[in-house]
């Protein structure tokens, strides 16, 4: 019996792992990039239980995929009714190079969320 117990933790275990960030933590669930005059353009879209100012998800980053930071969105006001939501940012530069980025998000209490979303460019 005890070898059956064992066994449907480690299954547990396994699945629970595979899930996005918590439900306490900032969830990215999509973004696009467009190439424009002035760089890229990115919209990220967020998802979060914000409960006011105390506890929101407060920022996105775009990083290459070595870690070089290449753009930050800071958000400025929880977004307690506007769930999921989506913001952009323009101006970035995207060496020639890179084919693909990496997001990450922050909340206000539990930091960035180990969630990385990869988006490969256009």
């Amino acid at each position: 019996m005890y070898p059956k117990a064992v066994m449907a933790f480690a299954l547990l275990a396994t699945v629970l792992g595979c899930l996005p960030a918590s439900a306490d933590e900032v969830e990215i669930v999509g973004a696009t990039a467009r190439k424009t005059g002035a760089g890229w353009t990115f919209s990220v879209t967020l998802k979060h239980a914000d409960t006011g100012w105390d506890h929101y998800a407060d920022l996105w980053q775009v990083y290459s995929p070595d870690g070089d930071l290449l753009g930050e969105r800071v958000l400025l006001h929880p977004h307690v009714d506007e769930q999921p939501f989506t913001r952009s940012l323009s101006g970035v530069t995207v060496p020639e190079s890179l084919d693909e980025v990496v997001i990450r998000a922050r909340d206000t209490v539990h930091g960035v969320s180990p969630q990385e979303y990869r988006l490969s460019l256009p």
